[in-house]
């Protein structure tokens, strides 16, 4: 059994102060999520709704709808608030279909595995 701390206290009713605005959520497996904040509760648990996932690989973007989506309290690394009247992204940045963003960071994790086992090679050389 867990005991909530009087941190805990105040992360729940800082919460307060975005119930019903758009916020932007940094999960701790590096998700971000988006939607607005309709409810939580005293473990900092919130429910997003109009939720999606927004993934980004090099200058594509794809903004994945979930709709009415829970998060457990402890996955949440950040959360702020969305300025509407901000552009969210640079002007470089290409909005692409969910396929075409999946392939991306299929190709991303492809490269990222190659470049780790060539390091694993490489480690007899000791280049230091």
């Amino acid at each position: 059994m867990s005991w909530a701390g009087p941190d805990d206290v105040y992360l729940s009713t800082s919460l307060a102060n975005y119930l019903d605005k758009k916020l932007l959520v940094l999960l701790r497996d590096g998700r971000k999520l988006m939607g607005t904040l309709c409810s939580f509760d005293q473990f900092a648990n919130a429910v997003l709704e109009g939720a999606c996932e927004r993934v980004i690989v090099g200058e594509l973007y794809c903004d994945i709808p979930l709709g009415l989506y829970v998060i457990r309290g402890e996955n949440v690394v950040l959360i702020g608030e969305l300025d509407l009247e901000r552009e969210e992204l640079p002007p470089r940045m290409t909005l692409v279909s969910v396929a075409e963003i999946k392939r991306a960071q299929k190709v991303e994790r492809e490269a990222s595995d190659l470049k780790g086992t060539m390091r694993k090679r490489m480690e007899f050389l000791d280049l230091d």
